[in-house]
């Protein structure tokens, strides 16, 4: 067999998927024609027939219709537009990819589409607050995290984090940070690695993006999760990931905001009748700025009744920042 006819049903399965679709065809004297003046391939009508029932046999849907010329195309993909679309919406709106990934993704997913229905797939979306992160190194980062957590060992890295002057300074003085990964998570369309750290023997998370190059798979034995640790449960309580202790919290919550607290800490949140307008939810928390701010964001319909320590540390926050306001005022 020369080497025109090992190639040519490739090349003829590629012609396919780039040049037709639901609505565009291609007869077999223009299949002739490009393979012929595209790739340099010879092909004649029978050749033609015969390696486009190889294909149907390979599991590509083509399509004929019989006439005086008959027409070919490719009748389903294993992607429709309206999917594609979903997908590049993803791609687009994601803080965590970055620009140029972006537009290499995007570019990728436009032509399983085919060259005619590419031009669809342009999307006009807009997302608020839409920031790209500009660290190239993260999908290599990603995988060798992932490759830790799948062979149970530590890993060593730089974290960094910016100044004043918007550059980027290593924490701790560049000192590498041990840490047991336990799984990656994409939460507020940012990547984090949640696991324990070596040094304080407690879960804690970092940012994927903000670590500073890939990190070192170490020979050292993965530390084990605290016994009961959840993933789910974490993700739940841990406001925008920020590390401090976690503590059961009493609030007092309006009966207009169950909808808001199921929404964040899940269905089985206890909670208990107070009165007639508000009840009460007992919920385990990473008590921080972070948490109080979102508690602030209630306009009172939420408050805090116990520990009276969380109380008092939320309320000396609110009249700290009531305090600054009123400084720059006068």
């Amino acid at each position: 067999m020369d080497n025109d006819a090992k190639v040519r049903p490739l090349y003829l399965g590629k012609i396919f998927m780039e040049m037709t679709d639901e609505e565009h065809f291609l007869t077999t004297s223009q299949l002739i024609q490009i393979l012929d003046e595209k790739y340099g391939v010879k092909a004649h009508r029978q050749t033609i027939k015969a390696d486009i029932e190889l294909l149907k046999r390979f599991g590509m849907d083509i399509q004929e219709i019989k006439s005086t010329q008959n027409r070919y195309n490719l009748a389903s993909r294993q992607f429709d537009v309206a999917e594609l679309k979903l997908l590049i919406d993803a791609v687009e709106s994601s803080k965590f990819i970055t620009k140029q990934k972006s537009a290499e993704l995007v570019a990728k997913l436009c032509s399983l589409a085919g060259e005619n229905r590419a031009a669809e797939l342009k999307r006009n979306l807009c997302v608020e607050g839409q920031i790209k992160p500009g660290n190239e190194k993260i999908y290599l980062i990603v995988d060798t995290i992932n490759d830790a957590i799948n062979a149970k060992k530590k890993i060593s890295f730089q974290y960094f984090q910016y100044n004043v002057r918007k550059e980027q300074k290593l924490k701790r003085n560049g000192e590498p940070f041990i840490f047991t990964p336990l799984s990656l998570v994409w939460n507020g369309d940012y990547y984090y690695v949640i696991g324990v750290f070596d040094h304080k023997q407690k879960i804690g998370n970092f940012r994927v993006d903000r670590i500073a190059n890939c990190p070192v798979i170490l020979n050292e034995d993965a530390t084990p999760a605290p016994e009961g640790f959840d993933v789910t449960t974490y993700l739940n309580t841990t406001f925008r990931m920020y590390n401090s202790d976690h503590c059961d919290v009493e609030l007092v919550c309006d009966n207009s905001v169950m909808d808001s607290i199921i929404d964040r800490f899940g269905a089985d949140v206890t909670t208990y009748a107070n009165d007639m307008t508000s009840f009460r939810a007992v919920v385990n928390v990473a008590t921080s700025h972070v948490f109080y701010s979102w508690v602030f964001g209630f306009g009172g319909l939420v408050r805090i009744k116990s520990p009276v320590a969380v109380r008092d540390e939320y309320n000396a926050m609110i009249k700290e920042a009531a305090s600054r306001i009123e400084a720059d005022e006068t």
